[in-house]
């Protein structure tokens, strides 16, 4: 089923305002976690390189199912009367 450029526009905007957030609670979680559950010295984070891998690959996590939505999105609507 295709989503109307209307309906896109929607879904977009609503990923954007709920959907991101709850990502980076999330997101910050499982960091936090990671931290507490592989790095047992209290005040110690795991390497910064492990920190950026963890942050790309949720990331890609999110975006590359969602990027079918996201496209064309700040484009003029393609289905809006032509004016003459």
């Amino acid at each position: 089923m295709a989503l109307s450029y209307k309906k896109r526009k929607r879904l977009a905007l609503l990923i954007l305002v709920v959907g991101l957030p709850i990502y980076c609670v999330v997101t910050l979680a499982l960091i936090g976690l990671a931290n507490d559950t592989w790095w047992s010295r209290p005040g110690e984070r795991m390497p910064l390189f492990m920190e950026a891998v963890i942050f790309i690959g949720l990331g890609l996590a999110w975006a590359l199912p969602l990027r079918k939505i996201f496209l064309g999105i700040g484009q003029p609507d393609p289905d809006a009367p032509k004016e003459p």
